[in-house]
């Protein structure tokens, strides 16, 4: 290989890892990003598993009072019928 070659050969390789650094630099850039979106998303879902929760907490009571109203109604009948 003469002088000339080999020069040519170390400028090229310059030039590829100049490339690959710059597509590691780009790939690491939007990995950088997914991993905030991720925490974001994450965030989000904490979020909304605690509105959640409290909206099942205040929910609770509909159907026991729902179920006890049907009994006294049901109750209230009966003895209206009884009554008579």
């Amino acid at each position: 290989m003469t002088p000339t070659e080999s020069g040519q050969v170390v400028l090229e390789l310059e030039r590829l890892r100049g490339t690959v650094e710059t597509g590691f630099a780009r790939v690491d850039g939007q990995l950088a990003l997914l991993v905030q979106r991720s925490d974001q998303t994450d965030k989000q879902l904490d979020d909304h598993d605690k509105r959640l929760d409290a909206l099942e907490k205040n929910r609770w009571p509909l159907p026991s009072i729902a179920a006890i109203t049907g009994c006294i109604a049901l109750g209230v009948t009966l003895y209206q019928s009884i009554a008579r």
